[in-house]
C-alpha cells in the first residue's frame, strides 16, 4: 500500500501527469499551499493550469520524456495510458509512480476525519454542500471539489489536518484506495461501462470499499436505491441510512413540496436528530437527496442544527450545474444554462426540474462524453430527453478514448426521432451557436450538458450573440 506523510519530506518535488483535471489540479494546489514542489503536465493549457503556474507550479504543455526532471514522485490520471512517454521514462529511471485514486488514498490518511462522498450521481453538489456548511463552522476543512465553489473561489480548500472533505469516484475502482472516517454512498448506477463488466460488478466494487471501513467509522447510504442495500451487510462501523417517505430509515426525509420555481422544502426525521424543515436555493427533486446527504453528514460530524439549516438555505449551485450563463434576444428573450449531466439518469432529472417550470420552449445542447458510454448507453440517453421540445446533438466529447468508427452522435439523434423527440445533428459548436440565434423563440430556455466542454457553448451563445 502507498504511503504519503505531510511529516516525512520523502517525496518533495511531485509530477502530475494530467495535472490540468479538476482533481489532480485540485491535489496539486493542496500540495502547493503545504509547501511542496509541484510539476505537471497536460495536452493543452486551461484555467486550473494558469491558476497553477501562478501559484508557482512548473507547467509542460504536451506530454514528453524530457518533462520529467527530477521529481520523486510520479501522480498520473486514469486518461494516461502505458505508452505514455513521461510515464515510461519515470519507471525507467526508477521514479514511484501512482494513480490520482492510489494518491489521494494515501492522502486522506493525513487527516484526522475524512468524510469521502461516493455515488455515480450527485458527488459534487453534495460535497461542495457540505463544504459550504463547514467552511464558516468551528472546523477548519480541507476541501477537494470536482468542481468550482464560489465560498472557497475554486475547487480547493486548504485548511487544518482535522478534516478533509473530498469527493471518492469509482471509475477503475479507485475507491478500493480510499479508508475515509465517514463515506457517503448517494446511488449507484451504470456507468464507466469502459471498465466495468456489468451493473453486479459496480455494486461488488462499492461492496468492497465498504469493506475497507473500520469499526470507527461511519457509513451514510441512501436505501431508497436498490442498488445500494447489499452495501450494509458489509460495513463494520456505524451505519446510518436516508431515504425519502422511507420508515426503515435512520433519517426519514417527509413533507416535501415545491415553490413555483422550483425550490424544494422538506422535513428530516430522526429519534437523536428530531424534526426538522429545511429549504434550499436551488431547484432539483434530485437535490433533496444531495442535500439530505450532506445535512446527515455533518450533523453526525457534530454541527448544531440550526447552524446546518442556515447555511444549506443560502447553498448556490457549483459553477456547470443547471448554471444560468446569461439571456440573450433583443424583445424576445431566451436563458442560457450548462449542465455537467452527462449520465442519462443525470440529465433526465436535470430536465425535468427545468421542465417543470418552464414558461417558453425547453431546448438542449447535449455534448456526448466519450464512445464507450453513448454506445453502452444508447437505449437509455434515447429516453432521457422527453421534456425537450427539440434536442441538438453534437460530436462525441472522446476524452481519453480513441476513435470509434461503430458509435455516433446521428445514431442517438435517430432514436430520439424514433422516440418522437425533435432532435437534430450538428457536428460543431459554431453550428450549434448559429442555429439557436437563427431558431430562438420568446421564453425559451436554452441549455447546454455534458462533462466535456458544452460550457464554452453555453459562453459562446451569450457573447457571440449581437
Amino acid at each position: 500500500m502507498f504511503k504519503f506523510d505531510f511529516n516525512d519530506k520523502k517525496y518533495k518535488n511531485i509530477h502530475f501527469i494530467g495535472i490540468g483535471g479538476i482533481s489532480m489540479s485540485g491535489i496539486a494546489k493542496l500540495l502547493l499551499k503545504k509547501g511542496y514542489s509541484i510539476s505537471g503536465s497536460d495536452r493543452n493549457t486551461s484555467k486550473e493550469i494558469q491558476i497553477l503556474e501562478q501559484n508557482g507550479a512548473k507547467i509542460f504543455i504536451g506530454q514528453k520524456k524530457e518533462n520529467i526532471e527530477n521529481p520523486d514522485l510520479i501522480v498520473y490520471t486514469d486518461a494516461i495510458l502505458p505508452d505514455n512517454e513521461e510515464l515510461i521514462k519515470a519507471k525507467s529511471i526508477g521514479v514511484p509512480c501512482v494513480t490520482r485514486g492510489q494518491f489521494l488514498g494515501a492522502l486522506m490518511r493525513n487527516y484526522t476525519h475524512s468524510i469521502a462522498i461516493s455515488g455515480s450521481h450527485g458527488k459534487s453538489t453534495t460535497t461542495s454542500m457540505i463544504s459550504k456548511i463547514l467552511i464558516n463552522s468551528p472546523f477548519d476543512p480541507s476541501i477537494l471539489i470536482g468542481g468550482n465553489l464560489d465560498e472557497i473561489d475554486g475547487n480547493v480548500l486548504c485548511g487544518n489536518e482535522d478534516y478533509l472533505v473530498t469527493e471518492a469516484c469509482e471509475f477503475k475502482a479507485n475507491i478500493l484506495h480510499y479508508y475515509p472516517s465517514m463515506a457517503i454512498i448517494l446511488n449507484i448506477d451504470e456507468d464507466h461501462l469502459d471498465f466495468y463488466k456489468n451493473l453486479d460488478h459496480i455494486v461488488d466494487t462499492f461492496i468492497g470499499y465498504m469493506k475497507n471501513l473500520d469499526e470507527n467509522s461511519k457509513a451514510i447510504i441512501n436505501i431508497d436505491d436498490p442498488n445500494c442495500l447489499p452495501l450494509l451487510e458489509h460495513i463494520k462501523g456505524k451505519t446510518i441510512t436516508f431515504g425519502i417517505n422511507n420508515e426503515n430509515a435512520t433519517y426519514n426525509i417527509t413533507n416535501i413540496s415545491f415553490d413555483k420555481v422550483g425550490h424544494p422544502c422538506f422535513d428530516i426525521e430522526n429519534e437523536k436528530f428530531g424534526k426538522h424543515h429545511f429549504c434550499l436555493n436551488i431547484i432539483g427533486r434530485h437535490n433533496i437527496y444531495n442535500a439530505a446527504a450532506a445535512i446527515i453528514a455533518t450533523y453526525e460530524t457534530g454541527i448544531d442544527v440550526e447552524y446546518i439549516k442556515n447555511a444549506i438555505s443560502k447553498y448556490k449551485n457549483l459553477h456547470r450545474r443547471m448554471e444560468v450563463y446569461g439571456v440573450i434576444g433583443n424583445g424576445k428573450k431566451a436563458t442560457i444554462l450548462t449542465d455537467y449531466g452527462h449520465h442519462p439518469r443525470e440529465i433526465k432529472s436535470c430536465l425535468s426540474s427545468i421542465a417543470e417550470h418552464k414558461e417558453g420552449r425547453l431546448v438542449c445542447i447535449f455534448q456526448p462524453h466519450t464512445y464507450s458510454r453513448t454506445k453502452a448507453l444508447l437505449n437509455d440517453f434515447a429516453k432521457c430527453f422527453d421534456d425537450c421540445d427539440e434536442v441538438i446533438v453534437t460530436e462525441i466529447y472522446a476524452a481519453r478514448e480513441k476513435f470509434d468508427p461503430t458509435i455516433h452522435s446521428i445514431d442517438l439523434v435517430e432514436k430520439l426521432n424514433k422516440n418522437g423527440v425533435n432532435a437534430i445533428y450538428l457536428k460543431t459548436f459554431e453550428e450549434a451557436r448559429d442555429y439557436i440565434f437563427e431558431t430562438f423563440k420568446d421564453k425559451d430556455t436554452i441549455i447546454t450538458t455534458g462533462c466535456g466542454n458544452p460550457h464554452e457553448l453555453a459562453r459562446m451563445i451569450v457573447e457571440d450573440y449581437k
